[in-house]
């Protein structure tokens, strides 16, 4: 499994903790930054990241901010992106296993760092169930309007 990994400012200590882990369990995994808990504009890393997951070069994106509310809006605007924002490990169990959830989002403010690694392990250790979600899932791509 590939991972793209992004945060602001406000997720950076949890970013490198989560980059330490994955990097231990196996897991390659890209830094599309910040590189520094200097302040920034989240949407100039979360954007990229997203992207990449959309475009199919990572198998899923995780995503860090101060709440991790902003982070998760900047990567539902990327099409194809189902981003989750998890608060504890049954949301990202059933974020993966309904919504086949592709981008996790995490709060450092939100959580300790133990349970945002829990979350982590918990997130990309869990199966889409398929089944009777698949065609609510797939209803998520359409298009307003459409």
């Amino acid at each position: 499994m590939n991972v793209a990994i992004a945060s602001d400012h406000a997720g950076f200590a949890y970013k490198a903790a989560i980059i330490h882990y994955l990097s231990t369990a196996g897991i390659s995994v890209k830094d599309f930054g910040t590189y520094s808990a200097q302040p920034v504009d989240y949407p100039d890393f979360i954007r990229p990241a997203a992207e990449a997951v959309a475009r199919g070069e990572f198998d899923r994106g995780i995503v860090l901010g101060g709440s991790g509310n902003g982070e998760a809006m900047v990567a539902n605007k990327v099409r194809g992106i189902r981003c989750a924002l998890c608060w504890n490990e049954e949301t990202a169990k059933l974020s993966r296993e309904h919504n086949d959830a592709n981008v996790l989002s995490l709060g450092e403010r939100m959580m300790t760092e133990d349970l945002a690694i829990a979350i982590v392990k918990v997130w990309l250790g869990t199966d889409f169930a398929g089944g009777r979600h698949t065609a609510r899932v797939a209803k998520i791509e359409i298009e307003v309007g459409a």
